[in-house]
């Protein structure tokens, strides 16, 4: 029998990413002359990776945006992003004893997340967390990203787990939809990006700190699904 899985997403999740993203959107829509956003606006932006942000900065703003005038400010975007990481990005208070405690309780771990592999696995590695993950999976590895299932349950394969013996952890209602369309359960967590009270996500569980992660409270989860 495969050892159970356990997916996270990423930003607002594993690590909060806020003061980061929020400077390289900045950065990015400056050269379209656009007021920069705040902290209060990023629940609203992201979610759907970096090219979704740029989009629906403007539209916050009220701006028209051309298609082909999105891929050079993607492009602006991800050269900031990329020379500034890990910046001021942290992991949430209580994650790396909760991944050292799965790994050594036998779980796989894996991250699932809309953020571009590109970007998400070199932050992941600069952070010093990389060796926790069998798979790091972003929006661009498969032909679908989450809330669609096929994201979420191609990357448990990824990390050689199997979708019928996994857990989602996430922040947001991306993470939850995908985890209910693919039939596995998930955990939510208050303290990322959520646009909505995370308590209306339909989450099987919401911790408040990663001491809550525990070995027995998931796989309770696993044995209830």
């Amino acid at each position: 029998m495969k050892a159970p899985t356990i997916v996270f997403d990423l930003d607002g999740t594993l690590v909060d990413t806020a003061p980061d993203l929020v400077s390289s959107l900045n950065h990015t829509i400056a050269v379209a002359g656009l007021p920069p956003v705040g902290y209060e606006d990023l629940t609203h932006l992201v979610g759907h990776g970096a090219r979704a942000m740029i989009a629906r900065a403007f539209a916050l703003r009220g701006v028209p945006l051309d298609e082909e005038e999105l891929q050079p400010l993607l492009d602006r975007f991800i050269d900031h992003y990329t020379a500034e990481m890990p910046g001021e990005s942290q992991p949430y208070p209580g994650l790396v004893d909760a991944l050292g405690r799965l790994r050594e309780a036998g779980f796989r771990l894996a991250v699932c997340t809309n953020k571009m592999e590109g970007l998400a696995v070199p932050l992941i590695e600069k952070l010093g967390l990389a060796h926790h993950f069998a798979a790091i999976a972003g929006g661009d590895t498969f032909a679908v990203r989450k809330p669609d299932p096929g994201h979420l349950t191609a990357t448990i394969e990824r990390a050689g787990g199997d979708p019928g013996r996994a857990v989602m952890v996430g922040d947001s209602i991306n993470d939850i939809l995908a985890a209910q369309n693919a039939g596995i359960p998930s955990v939510v967590v208050p303290f990322g990006y959520s646009d909505r009270p995370v308590e209306e996500l339909g989450a099987d569980r919401l911790i408040r700190h990663f001491d809550e992660l525990t070995p027995a409270m998931l796989s309770e989860l696993m044995g209830r699904a």
